[in-house]
């Protein structure tokens, strides 16, 4: 089959790889619809994170079931399916406590690498959810975020504690920021402040949902945001990028008593404990666990009340993979997705 494998930061080609089969009994083997680059793909493709040879790429994907393992009872061949970015059983105490990321038994599918024709799912009863039929094309997109930056800026609204009644801001204008603004429109935020500087993603959150543009960033940034919450900050502040700036920045911005819900990849990230502890402000994030709400995103678009397959601005075949992730990286894309 044809796969995505970075060789080295900038070096990303699409190559014959071998077709994935079950290993396990509980392994299941679908045929992607489509793939996706996602934002956390670019650290080693700049250099960031450490590329250890010749890597398989990607971990967001939804498909068709073509086998199962013998001990898979949740999905069949034939079904449509999404799945998180970690494989999980869905059974351990953690995973019934919703923090699927951190199963027991948890496989990052990264490794395995989504970006390609097919891809081998550990633990399927766990990790894959099927609609309830086969969705038109029109609906794949939107699927297809779901397995990761949908549950993910969803995870971090919910970390916020965003809901009825509250000034929500999200600090990152990437897939997962945007789908924060849509998170906490669902979840019935009163006031949802994004901050972008660039006019087309401005313009998709105020699609999904957000009250407020602010362009400023760092120290402006907080000010901005003290300025229209009276001087308090945010009850509800989304950090999706990653950065030291971006993490000070959510924090600053929160009022004393609200939260923080980090879901952006930390990169050198440092946090002053006297200030943090004279914040009052709640932290809580890391990797989302997606699979906790999959069954709700999934009602949520098979019955079209939501669109976040609008975030995938930019669409090219799988062949053209270094083309993707040469947009995204010169932010001429907020994501792209690959036609398989």
């Amino acid at each position: 089959m044809r796969g995505v494998v970075m060789h080295a930061p900038g070096d990303v080609r699409v190559e014959q790889r071998e077709d994935p089969r079950i290993v396990a009994p509980t392994d299941a083997v679908i045929r992607l619809s489509a793939t996706c680059v996602c934002g956390s793909d670019l650290w080693p493709y700049r250099g960031i994170d450490a590329v250890g040879g010749p890597s398989p790429m990607g971990h967001e994907y939804a498909g068709i079931v073509e086998e199962v393992g013998s001990e898979v009872t949740s999905v069949r061949p034939g079904q449509f399916v999404v799945g998180s970015f970690f494989a999980s059983d869905n059974t351990c105490e953690i995973c019934r406590a919703g923090y699927q990321t951190s199963c027991i038994r948890r496989e990052l599918m990264g490794p395995l690498g989504a970006q390609a024709e097919r891809l081998r799912v550990p633990l399927a009863d766990g990790t894959l959810v099927a609609t309830p039929e086969v969705p038109g094309d029109d609906l794949i997109p939107s699927f297809l975020a779901a397995s990761d930056v949908l549950g993910t800026g969803w995870f971090g609204a919910v970390a916020a504690q965003a809901g009825p009644g509250k000034t929500v801001a999200v600090v990152g204008d990437g897939a997962v920021g945007l789908l924060a603004v849509l998170a906490a429109r669902q979840l019935g935020a009163e006031r949802i402040i994004a901050m972008s500087r660039h006019e087309p993603r401005q313009k998709l959150a105020l699609e999904f949902g957000a009250t407020d543009i602010v362009t400023e960033r760092g120290d402006d940034g907080v000010a901005r945001i003290k300025e229209l919450t009276g001087g308090l900050g945010a009850h509800s502040v989304v950090e999706a990028v990653g950065t030291q700036e971006s993490m000070l920045q959510a924090i600053r911005a929160t009022r004393p008593g609200g939260h923080v819900g980090y879901v952006g990849v930390a990169h050198g990230v440092r946090l002053d404990g006297t200030e943090l502890f004279f914040s009052h402000v709640h932290l809580h994030g890391g990797p989302a666990p997606v699979r906790r709400y999959l069954p709700e995103l999934i009602d949520l678009i098979w019955n079209r009340r939501i669109d976040p397959g609008k975030v995938f601005d930019l669409r090219l075949p799988l062949d053209q993979a270094a083309d993707a992730y040469k947009a995204m990286d010169e932010r001429r894309a907020v994501k792209a997705l690959l036609r398989v």
